[in-house]
């Protein structure tokens, strides 16, 4: 499955998936990973089915689901404009200070017309209010164009949103990578997530050598 991932070929490997299912396969944290990313590439409405049915087995089961995985769940969700699950997956991520969930709930509120508060929520991130310690919130510049492309007729949002995109940009909070290439990437210092692939360096299923394409460049 994490094979035909890497070659692009989702459908392949969204067929597999079911196939495990269908015969009790135990998923592990990171095949749940995979399978949320395959149903969030293929991005339809069955792929959406089946993330979200996983999803409440999974929780139903009591497993806790990696934040990577929700954070696919929620990306499919907001692209099959099913906005309401996808607040109800984002409220229930754990640390939701990562860069994914921070542009992921920029997007849900674009798609949620809730322009104000996305106004604020900028204007917070701009602000010296946080301790030198702690990582300011990083926007990436595709989400920050559509956060433009929603004011664009409301002249008071406009001005403000275009002085705070100047302020990020100055602060160096705002990254070229889209959501996608940030939901799909995994920065090389994240060692806990290398070190769970390399437990297991062939797959159960197929014995061949796992994909690190979902947990690094």
């Amino acid at each position: 499955m994490d094979m035909l991932f890497i070659k692009g070929k989702y459908k392949s490997a969204l067929e597999v998936l079911i196939e495990m299912k269908n015969q009790d396969v135990k998923f592990s944290k990171d095949t749940y990973v995979l399978a949320f990313a395959i149903c969030y590439k293929l991005n339809s409405p069955e792929s959406f089915k089946i993330c979200m049915t996983l999803r409440e087995e999974a929780l139903i089961k009591g497993e806790v689901l990696p934040r990577r995985a929700s954070c696919f769940a929620v990306a499919l969700a907001l692209n099959q404009n099913q906005v309401e699950k996808a607040i109800s997956i984002s409220s229930q991520i754990m640390k939701p200070e990562s860069i994914i969930c921070t542009n992921l709930n920029i997007m849900i509120h674009i798609q949620s017309n809730v322009l104000k508060t996305l106004i604020e929520i900028l204007k917070d991130a701009t602000e010296g209010n946080v301790s030198r310690f702690v990582k300011k919130p990083v926007f990436s510049e595709e989400v920050l164009a559509k956060v433009r492309e929603k004011v664009k007729d409301v002249p008071a949002l406009l001005a403000t949103f275009e002085e705070l995109y100047g302020k990020l940009h100055i602060n160096g909070q705002v990254t070229t990578y889209t959501l996608d290439a940030l939901l799909c990437h995994t920065p090389k210092d994240r060692k806990s997530h290398m070190a769970l692939l390399n437990k297991r360096t062939v797959s159960r299923r197929t014995f061949q050598p796992l994909s690190q394409s979902l947990w690094a460049e």
